[in-house]
């Protein structure tokens, strides 16, 4: 029977499935972040129970943790209890974790592909939605709810219900400013924030193929945005020269052993997917939220939309909710929306490629200085690459430091929060009211447009600078 890659990645972890048709599923790969694990570990400790692959699970602080000054003293913030809870619990039972101040600490999401630790064929969880983001390696890579935390670290394994198939196929070139976070964007707007829902989206195309994997692990980690329970792309040629020498990948022969493996993992040509949805890529343009949920898109040339506009009734009402948090008139042209504030980073982009497309459009201007811009590499690895390639002198030259590593302003727990009414651009995946802080109203863009964007002052595409 033709399977899809989803499938056989399953097919490949199943321990056994009970009366109910529920599979009980193998997890090679279990990462932790100090936010959303303290309750697992105290349940575990009120059983007596130990963790039962420790060698499999790494931590990383990255979540409530300052991205400015990350060697201080922690007391009396709002990273101490979370941190302290996190360093105690791995300690207590035998877990790597990448503290502040380590050489490979950084954003889980961001960590794991660079260090080599998401590999194809594989099974990964995270107490966070967006390890999505693994997929993009040809993993079946998906966040978990707190109790299953527990569950994985107890037996290495999780019972789960079998995930439908979704293929969407993007073909073609994409237009110039435009990259994957806004085919992301144009996939969410065309299927909406529940279209994936109870799916794996599998990404196929010349657009996809043609993609870095950075570009991809970006389309990969919006995939939650769109309601799905995991997103992918099948390992190919891209996949294994980015893997090759990387610290936990094998080499030599065994990589080429393990690549042998890993090259099963693909869709059969005469598969049926559950739902089939195709986007041109010539089509895709820079793309800007004005609402309060990434499916409130529209392109950068269009106009905020009016209510009225949407047939759905749940739609519409949804609109005035958001327009009316985002303080947003219908007809204003998005490129007259002037900003306050700018970031760039998150597990969406915050990676060394995201970093060299902001310098470029940087280099030799000034970001506008009545505009808070804020800077945060993906991880330690990426800080320490932009540093050598030249990238932190671009970014000062601009009026911009370069902080370290950590979620930052992407999720406004960490004291890195934005005042009540401030509007801003922000590469981060989320845009809910509240995101950034209380009243903070977000736009979310590609790297590209949030850089062009604190060089105008209002949103803008990179084409719209000149000089």
């Amino acid at each position: 029977m033709a399977k899809t890659a989803a499938d056989k990645i399953w097919d490949a972890h199943v321990v056994r499935t009970d009366d109910a048709g529920r599979d009980l599923l193998y997890i090679d790969m279990h990462l932790l972040h100090e936010a959303n694990t303290p309750v697992a570990f105290d349940s575990l400790r009120a059983k007596q129970r130990a963790v039962r692959r420790p060698e499999l699970t790494l931590g990383t602080e990255d979540h409530v943790t300052p991205t400015i000054d990350t060697g201080s003293d922690l007391r009396g913030t709002v990273a101490e209890n979370f941190v302290n809870s996190m360093r105690r619990n791995c300690d207590e039972f035998g877990i790597e974790l990448f503290e502040l101040g380590h050489e490979s600490r950084g954003i889980v999401h961001v960590i794991g592909p660079e260090m080599g630790l998401s590999q194809p064929g594989t099974t990964i969880v995270c107490c966070d939605s967006h390890t999505t983001t693994h997929g993009a390696m040809g993993a079946l890579a998906f966040g978990i709810g707190t109790s299953q935390v527990e569950h994985v670290l107890a037996t290495q394994t999780l019972p789960m219900t079998r995930m439908k198939n979704m293929r969407i196929t993007i073909e073609g070139v994409l237009p110039a400013d435009v990259s994957a976070k806004d085919v992301a964007l144009a996939v969410i707007a065309k299927i909406g924030t529940a279209g994936g829902q109870g799916h794996v989206i599998e990404y196929q195309g010349s657009t996809v193929r043609a993609m870095s994997m950075e570009a991809r692990m970006t389309l990969c980690n919006m995939s939650i945005e769109a309601g799905a329970r995991a997103g992918l792309v099948a390992p190919d040629e891209v996949t294994f020269a980015y893997l090759a020498g990387r610290e936990y990948v094998p080499a030599g022969e065994a990589f080429e052993a393990e690549r042998e493996y890993w090259e099963q993992f693909v869709s059969d040509e005469d598969v049926v997917f559950d739902r089939e949805v195709y986007l041109d890529a010539k089509e895709v343009s820079p793309r800007v939220s004005w609402g309060t949920n990434p499916g409130q898109t529209v392109t950068l040339g269009d106009t905020v939309p009016a209510p009225d506009s949407f047939q759905d009734p749940v739609e519409r009402s949804a609109a005035e909710r958001a327009l009316t948090y985002m303080d947003l008139k219908p007809g204003t042209p998005m490129r007259s929306i002037p900003i306050d504030a700018v970031f760039i980073g998150s597990c969406t982009n915050g990676r060394i490629e995201d970093l060299r497309q902001v310098a470029e459009i940087w280099r030799g201007r000034q970001v506008a200085p009545t505009l808070r811009v804020h800077l945060s590499p993906g991880s330690e690895a990426v800080r320490r690459q932009a540093v050598a390639e030249g990238l932190a002198e671009i970014f000062s030259a601009a009026g911009v430091p370069l902080r370290s590593s950590g979620c930052s302003m992407c999720v406004a727990i960490n004291g890195e929060v934005l005042a009540p009414g401030v509007r801003t651009a922000s590469t981060n995946n989320r845009n809910f009211e509240g995101r950034q802080g209380p009243g903070v109203r977000t736009h979310v863009v590609s790297p590209a447009v949030a850089a062009a964007t604190a060089v105008a002052g209002h949103l803008a595409a990179p084409s719209d600078l000149q000089g």
